[in-house]
């Protein structure tokens, strides 16, 4: 899904500018004197905002200034959050399915099993009704033949276009698209993604033992290749990374040694039982079947034309897309909030076809840019700035009298049409951190990002933007005992034993005072629950549909934590006692290491009085100031808690520069990792998959733990007791599960069920929510202050200037050239 969130704007663009020279646009009013121009800044600027090619966040900011999506979101009702879809480059998209029946077949979809394309009547073919108005930056209108030639470009078999990717494969893959763009050539391709290999059964074994496809093609296991399994890594990362904690090496360079230059083994038994013997370590968790996974083929395609590809013209603004997979209107819409389209005479002479594969320098310098968005690039000076002003020919503008360039919704915002883009002119120039915030402060820039030690400075700024992430920073453990002991003996821990005991790990969790604790810690909020408040469970058809506000969310951790409420209670509601919860409880927190310490003197593996040590698999990079705070803290807290509970003193000991602290956790290297966990907020249903099903994520979060797949769990369903694996739960919501289309109440118990009786196993302790934090100049402001997943606080097209140029340069003068944001 395009990614809504507007706060940073371009300011984390990261790459180096290789575009050349400045232009002037020959239809720009020099007349008119911009009054309100947006200055920013990047470390480095974008060098690739070619749709079909781009590939760094930076370059994505950019196409935003220079491109009109079909469709967009934005504020419907600021107080409420609520959220609107607009139309832009459409203005309309339908679902024509059941009348084009003949396109399932036609383009040759991929049905669901036992059904036939006369018994299909939604989710595959949408109708997409185009805005006549879409012009380009030079005046030449925007048709359904812009369209459809853009997309047979984008496939162009002789380019490989990277991000073609979005089109011929995944949720939104057009149908015949894949076969257009690998048309007459052989293609490599990932099994772990594609699965088309299921074994040694659907290959063929040569005379030299050499296995193939049943057309004859390679077939190899593949060692310095990223792939899909190793969630873009390469097997020779982890290998090297971990050893024989996690592997069987030997078998490893065996392998290896049969490889070519290229990491890539030929299938044959003896590289079959190799790789086998590789990943079947017990710290892998993985063996015969999985191997498959680390397996890449070559597959031909025989040679295709664009008539087999589904997105064709219907008259001159209509085009069909036909979805290669069943896809759900709203997903499809989400899919539609970027554009692909561009100029065909610009883009055919920027070809260089002197290579391997046909390539193209459209979208990297002002002379090979044509805009068709609200902005477009007036200049661009390498290793320098860049600069976008209002673009003209943009549908959605009206030239006023003194030259100005004028656009008012053409929805309700608040119930009342209001001014966007009102931004002129957007300056980026290159520097760095330091230099940005003096910058700031003088009032040259109108955003900064403050870092995590500074941040503390503003946390109270009126300017300071804070936005909430899906992310939910946690302590996880291992809490295996014969690890532990291990850890003990051999990972310079004394005494980790204790966090087998189930007491002692709650006893933990109570005496972290988390609102003290984030108060040393900018840019995190206090969690004490593993979703927040950014999941929502039916977000397209209620945009109030948050997961952490319902009865049965909040009751998880309102009996979680035993707070009463009602009658005779301090606390009339249930919303009352949740609100109330703040995860610190100091003498419950002494009550249950008290009891754990007599549990474990009693079980013989604890000795009173002892101290304890244990490393904690903190950080991937170095640790810093805030790091070493945060650890600080950590200690006071436990030890103040542990005072007079039989335990002597706790030492929490952050080690850093781990490329992967989740697996060596999970792995018995460490007893506690430091780390987050986020994501799938618009379907918090099958978030514990990543907690309880290996087979969905491969290697399962708190891996050294439990088996979700052998441990039960009861939960009570409309009134009868239920009982499944962890595993089975995770999953039951999901594709064919036996609650996939159970009711959004029913879903919402079992979530809450699951939720609750995960954190009471006390394998994670919630710690904090992250943020991303901004300082807008008091020149600028956002267009509200309640911030929604769905479109930010407003973005660039909402945003207000509070002062002109020349209004905001005296300002700036009468506060002595320095402004106070504190």
């Amino acid at each position: 899904m395009k990614k809504i969130l507007t706060i940073m704007l371009v300011a984390m663009m990261a790459m180096s500018l290789v575009a050349c020279g400045g232009k002037t646009n020959d239809n720009t009013d020099k007349a008119y004197e911009y009054q309100y121009t947006y200055q920013s800044y990047s470390s480095a600027l974008a060098n690739n905002w070619n749709p079909h090619t781009w590939e760094m966040n930076n370059d994505s900011t950019v196409l935003g200034y220079l491109t009109t999506p079909f469709v967009d979101m934005t504020v419907a009702n600021s107080e409420t959050g609520e959220y609107q879809w607009i139309f832009e480059a459409a203005t309309d998209i339908k679902d024509v399915t059941a009348e084009h029946q003949d396109d399932l077949t036609k383009y040759a979809v991929n049905l669901p099993e036992g059904m036939t394309a006369d018994q299909i009547t939604e989710g595959y073919v949408y109708e997409i009704s185009l805005n006549p108005n879409m012009k380009w930056e030079n005046g030449t209108p925007i048709n359904a033949d812009t369209y459809v030639r853009s997309m047979e470009l984008f496939l162009d078999p002789a380019m490989k276009n990277y991000r073609a990717n979005n089109y011929i494969s995944g949720e939104s893959a057009i149908a015949g698209a894949n076969g257009y763009y690998w048309s007459g050539s052989i293609a490599t391709l990932d099994n772990g993604a594609t699965a088309e290999i299921a074994g040694k059964d659907s290959l063929v074994k040569g005379d030299d033992g050499v296995y193939k496809t049943a057309d004859g093609l390679n077939v190899w296991f593949v060692t310095a290749d990223s792939i899909e399994w190793l969630s873009g890594y390469d097997l020779a990362t982890y290998v090297g990374a971990y050893g024989a904690d996690y592997f069987d090496v030997d078998a490893y360079d065996a392998l290896v040694a049969l490889a070519g230059e290229d990491g890539r083994v030929a299938a044959t038994d003896e590289s079959w039982d190799l790789m086998v013997k590789v990943i079947s370590n017990p710290n892998w968790g993985e063996g015969e079947g999985y191997e498959i996974n680390y397996m890449m083929y070559e597959k031909q395609y025989e040679e295709a034309s664009y008539d087999t590809v589904g997105l064709y013209k219907v008259d001159d603004y209509t085009i069909r897309y036909v979805c290669e997979n069943a896809y759900d209107y709203y997903y499809f819409l989400t899919s539609m909030t970027s554009n692909w389209i561009v100029y065909e005479e610009l883009y055919e002479s920027t070809k260089d076809t002197t290579g391997e594969l046909v390539t193209s320098k459209y979208g990297s310098s002002t002379e090979t840019t044509m805009s068709y968005g609200p902005y477009k690039l007036d200049y661009l000076q390498e290793g320098k700035q860049m600069v976008l002003v209002q673009n003209e020919n943009w549908y959605d503008y009206e030239k006023q009298e003194d030259g100005s360039l004028l656009s008012m919704t053409d929805f309700l915002v608040d119930g009342e049409h209001v001014q966007q883009y009102q931004l002129e002119k957007i300056v980026i120039d290159v520097m760095t951190d330091d230099a940005a915030k003096q910058a700031f402060l003088k009032g040259q820039l109108d955003t900064w990002s403050p870092s995590a030690e500074e941040l503390i400075n503003y946390s109270t700024s009126e300017q300071l933007y804070q936005v909430d992430e899906t992310y939910t920073m946690r302590f996880f453990f291992h809490s295996n005992l014969e690890s532990l002991k291990n850890m003990d003996t051999s990972y310079g821990n004394t005494n980790s034993v204790v966090l087998s005991n189930d007491n002692f790990r709650k006893a933990f969790s109570l005496a972290l005072d988390r609102a003290d604790w984030v108060s040393a810690t900018p840019g995190y909020k206090p969690a004490f629950s593993v979703l927040n408040y950014l999941y929502f469970y039916d977000v397209y058809e209620d945009p109030a549909s948050i997961y952490r506000n319902t009865d049965q969310a909040m009751k998880a951790i309102v009996d979680l934590y035993g707070v009463e409420y009602g009658d005779g209670t301090p606390y009339a509601t249930l919303k009352e006692a949740h609100d109330s919860i703040n995860g610190y409880n100091l003498t419950e927190a002494k009550n249950l290491f008290t009891t754990a310490c007599a549990e474990l003197v009693a079980a013989g593996l604890y000795t009173e009085g002892e101290d304890i040590v244990i490393r904690i698999g903190y950080k991937k990079g170095s640790l810093d100031s805030a790091d070493n705070q945060q650890m600080a803290l950590f200690n006071e807290y436990l030890n103040a808690a542990l005072e007079g509970t039989g335990f002597g003193k706790i030492e929490l000991i952050a080690v850093d520069n781990l490329p992967d602290r989740y697996g060596s956790t999970a792995g018995g290297e460490f007893a506690i990792g430091y780390g987050a966990w986020g994501g799938a907020a618009f379907y918090p249903f099958t978030m514990f998959q990543v907690y309880c099903d290996a087979d969905y994520v491969g290697t399962i979060h708190e891996a050294g733990c439990w088996d979700p797949s052998v441990e039960t769990l009861t939960l009570n369903i409309n009134g009868e007791e239920d009982t499944m694996t962890w595993k089975a739960w995770s999953s039951c919501m999901a594709g064919t599960g036996k609650y996939a289309t159970a009711d959004n109440e029913t879903k919402l118990t079992i979530l809450a069920g699951m939720e609750k009786a995960y954190l009471e196993k006390y394998y994670i302790i919630p710690l904090a929510t992250t943020t991303v934090c901004e300082l807008t100049s008091y020149k600028t402001s956002y267009y509200t202050d309640n911030y929604s997943i769905m479109y930010g606080f407003g973005g660039l097209r909402l945003m207000n200037f509070n002062y002109t140029n020349e209004e905001w340069s005296d300002y700036v003068s009468s506060q002595g050239g320095e402004l106070n944001y504190e």
